[in-house]
């Protein structure tokens, strides 16, 4: 096999974070469509069950998951890294990660599959891409009954009638929020992107701007973050520097803030969710990806959501970073979010059950069984 395989989809959350990462540190790949037989042939009987995207590496090493896919080449490509070296920059990553990730997934899905243009265009690239040689009307069958799968999570990711128009508000705070650091700085800690500008790329590339509703609400409204969304998933050029000093800059920090006031919450509510489970299914530690429901906020507004061990795995990177700061480290922590003290209490929260993945899937850890 003479390069690294991307197999995906161009609509995917997640194969555009794996795409821009890859791009950007100018590592050799095929990107190869998951269409139904490269499902049913090669990711399938490798990973055991359909999900993208997955990296076949030149040495024939299946990676699956974006936040390890990255972290391999990583450890092969070190240099230039997309982790700062500083602790607030790090740390300001790694929260902008989960942010994006785990969080803003609820307003890409209600745009996709509540605009009836983008649910069409969805439909259309499912089909694309299951089908690529198929007639467009067969491509088109195929597509929307792929569709269904994904507009049916709506719900369940917390997304209803009666909270949509709050989560539009939410968002489009967000976008202006970001529009005004973008218009100052090419990435968000400086002029070379970091973990946490391919956290955020997910939603708002594959999503958010190449939907054509949502598309044009960015356009229209967030041109910096269109010129960013190029930058991150089409660089051309391979290195940069983060700023100096450790700054973090202020453009930042209303973003930080709708991501502590939002996330931060659902986060710790999953903490105690994953330890009941465990107390409730001693000796097991095969957790599903959803146990139960838990209420969440935005803009006022409260629904429900399904509780997703995933979100505790990604939450864990920037508190396991945390802890190994220094005290005078920790201490420009709390300086830098004086203003949001949940944010350090969220960091100080003890993690007792653990989350781990092997073998594709989310488990407890071994010493978090009860």
């Amino acid at each position: 096999m003479p390069n690294n395989q991307l197999l995906g989809s161009p609509v995917s959350y997640y194969t555009g974070k794996a795409r821009a990462y890859l791009n950007y540190k100018q590592i050799p790949y095929e990107e190869i469509l998951t269409s139904t037989d490269v499902f049913k042939n090669s990711l399938v009987p490798r990973v055991g069950f359909p999900i993208i995207p997955v990296v076949i590496t030149e040495d024939d090493t299946t990676l699956q998951d974006t936040t390890e896919i990255i972290d391999y080449f990583e450890e092969k490509y070190p240099q230039p890294s997309i982790y700062p070296s500083t602790p607030l920059q790090k740390l300001v990553a790694l929260l902008l990660e989960v942010y994006g990730d785990e969080w803003l997934v609820i307003p890409a899905m209600h745009y996709r599959w509540n605009y009836p243009e983008n649910i069409e265009f969805a439909k259309h690239e499912f089909g694309a891409t299951a089908a690529p040689d198929a007639e467009p009307e067969v491509q088109y069958k195929i597509g929307s009954e792929r569709s269904e799968k994904f507009s049916g999570m709506v719900p369940r990711l917390g997304v209803t009638k009666e909270n949509s128009s709050a989560i539009e508000a939410s968002y489009l705070q967000l976008l202006h929020d970001l529009d005004t650091h973008f218009k100052e700085y090419p990435f968000l800690l400086g002029t070379r992107p970091s973990i946490g500008d391919y956290g955020l790329i997910g939603p708002l590339y594959a999503h958010l701007y190449r939907d054509p509703a949502s598309g044009r609400i960015m356009d229209e409204r967030a041109p910096n973050v269109v010129q960013w969304i190029h930058r991150v998933h089409r660089p051309t050029e391979h290195g940069g520097e983060f700023l100096p000093d450790d700054q973090i800059p202020e453009t930042l920090l209303p973003i930080l803030a709708r991501m502590f006031k939002e996330h931060l919450p659902v986060l710790l509510n999953t903490i105690n969710a994953v330890a009941k489970w465990a107390k409730e299914n001693p000796g097991d530690r095969k957790i599903p990806r959803g146990i139960g429901m838990h209420d969440f906020c935005v803009e006022g507004v409260t629904a429900e959501r399904y509780i997703a061990p995933a979100n505790l795995w990604m939450w864990q990177r920037p508190v396991d970073f945390y802890k190994t700061l220094q005290p005078q480290d920790q201490e420009k922590v709390a300086e830098l979010f004086a203003d949001y003290p949940a944010a350090i209490a969220a960091l100080e929260t003890p993690i007792k059950q653990r989350i781990v993945r092997e073998n594709f899937r989310f488990i407890l850890e071994v010493d978090s069984v009860l």
